[in-house]
């Protein structure tokens, strides 16, 4: 068994070790000390542990915010096309078709999400993709009052959307934005949605990790970093506000892992705040890219990877970031870098880990060039890499 397993890729399973690794931390074991049965547990007393002291924050934040959590109703149009092999006049004789049963066929899906009112004006921020494709948006507020949505801005790399509605001199309730920076794994946090369009849901758990990245959880599709909670985040709550206990919005629930219980995943409001006003304005968001795929290379993984028969290469062992996929439609690859490099120093910074030079380029300017040293085999190559702007396909 174990030669069988020394003939699979190297950097195959490397990649698989590694996302293991990233996807499994975060969780945090107790211990229980074993006791002695000769202890004197006479004079001890032993009290279930308190949530709080005030005993009721989490129905206190909730007020505070539960008035701006609304629910979004949405509507498309899809087409259905008839199958082509029905373009087969001898198989349309022999089933009795038409013309008229070969025209395409409609059908009217509708979506389900939540979001909250951020300004009194009607902005909403929600979910890019409980708003995708919507040719109609019906926002409904807890008390009963229904709006006709416009999709503002919606950028699927950060699932992020704005929806604006018109209140026509109407007052509306306007959920306090927080400060994500200052959020610290172990801090109460409080999921709530309305998909329900009249009660708010709402769940508690605690901030169990922070800036996991979209890639490392299994949403290559993504580009952001998230708070990862373990308050239930039902699929009706996309777009709903994750909270602090003093009722600040401190994220945006996004995410669910359907294979791992109890684990979910919010946009941090900072993200939020900064990529919504250009969305609010009918703007594209930059993001900044090389387009490599890539993983930190450790002395001890590029033994591993070097020890085996198969390896395609040899790495340096070496701490850096080594690139398993650099396409020649991306900056990276028509720079020249190529599977296989190890990037060591990005602008004059040493280069550790795959995290760092990610914050690094998310960090930097469309356009902006970055010079580059790295590791081909025992050579030293310096490149220039000019930043690219990676957009979704639609």
């Amino acid at each position: 068994m174990a030669s069988e397993k020394r003939k699979m890729f190297p950097l195959v399973q490397i990649v698989g070790y590694s996302l293991a690794g990233l996807i499994g931390a975060g969780v945090a074991v107790i211990t229980l000390k074993t006791l002695s049965p000769s202890q004197n547990f006479t004079n001890r007393t032993f009290q279930p542990p308190m949530l709080s002291l005030e005993g009721e924050f989490v129905a206190t934040a909730v007020k505070k915010v539960g008035t701006a959590v609304v629910r979004i109703d949405t509507e498309q149009t899809i087409r259905l096309a008839p199958d082509p092999a029905l373009n087969d006049p001898i198989l349309r004789q022999f089933l009795g078709l038409t013309d008229a049963d070969l025209v395409p066929q409609q059908k009217l899906q509708r979506g389900i999400g939540s979001g909250f009112i951020t300004d009194r004006s009607g902005l909403i921020l929600t979910n890019a993709h409980v708003v995708r494709g919507a040719d109609k948006v019906t926002v409904t507020l807890t008390d009963g009052r229904q709006f006709r949505g416009e999709v503002r801005g919606a950028d699927l790399l950060m699932d992020l959307a704005v929806v604006k509605i018109n209140p026509t001199g109407q007052a509306l309730p306007v959920a306090p934005l927080g400060d994500s920076s200052k959020v610290r794994v172990g801090d109460w946090a409080i999921a709530v949605g309305n998909p329900l369009g009249l009660n708010n849901t709402v769940t508690l758990g605690i901030i169990s990790n922070l800036s996991r990245s979209s890639s490392q959880i299994g949403m290559p599709d993504k580009r952001l970093d998230l708070i990862q909670t373990d308050a239930a985040i039902n699929p009706g709550n996309s777009g709903g506000p994750l909270l602090n206990k003093s009722g600040e919005v401190i994220g945006i629930n996004t995410a669910i892992r359907a294979e791992a219980q109890g684990i979910g995943f919010a946009i941090p409001i900072d993200i939020a705040k900064a990529a919504a006003t250009a969305l609010a304005d009918g703007k594209q968001v930059a993001h900044p890219y090389l387009g490599i795929h890539m993983i930190t290379l450790t002395p001890h993984i590029a033994r591993e990877n070097n020890s085996a028969p198969n390896a395609p290469i040899q790495l340096p062992e070496i701490d850096g970031v080594v690139v398993l996929q650099a396409p020649p439609n991306t900056p990276a690859g028509a720079a020249g870098v190529r599977p296989g490099d190890v990037i060591v120093d990005i602008n004059g910074q040493s280069i550790t880990t795959a995290e760092q030079l990610q914050r690094i380029v998310e960090s930097g300017q469309v356009n902006q060039v970055l010079q580059v040293k790295l590791r081909r085999g025992s050579q030293i190559v310096s490149l220039s890499i000019r930043i690219g702007d990676l957009q979704p396909t639609r």
